[in-house]
């Protein structure tokens, strides 16, 4: 079983920054695309950014050019650092990691983590 923990929400005013982290452990036989997925509570999960083994990254165009994905393959750790926040960005975010845990290759989610975005 892979466990994924996500940590850094908060409150945060307008134009401010946060950094989320998201960590993966468990049994991790390899691990693929790490992303951040943002959404309310229930509700479908929309794609904020990803990145593959080798760097590669995705980003949802609202955030392109303020937040900046990143990941440490030795920790099994990714991370988001969010510039320029915007009410619009309230949201929680969730982690997900693409892994292998030696039984096969599935999805994985962390439990998210709020980002409120307000004065």
């Amino acid at each position: 079983q892979v466990h994924v923990v996500e940590s850094g929400g908060g409150l945060v005013q307008p134009g401010g920054s946060l950094r989320l982290s998201c960590a993966a452990s468990g049994s991790i036989f390899s691990i693929y695309v790490m992303g951040w997925y943002r959404g309310a509570p229930g509700k479908q999960r929309a794609l904020v950014a990803r990145i593959d083994t080798g760097g590669n990254t995705n980003y949802a165009d609202s955030v392109k050019g303020r937040f900046t994905i990143s990941r440490d393959n030795a920790q099994n750790t990714v991370y988001l650092q969010m510039n320029s926040l915007k009410p619009e960005d309230t949201a929680v975010y969730y982690c997900n990691v693409d892994a292998d845990s030696g039984r096969g290759r599935s999805n994985y989610w962390g439990q998210g983590t709020q980002v409120t975005v307000s004065s």
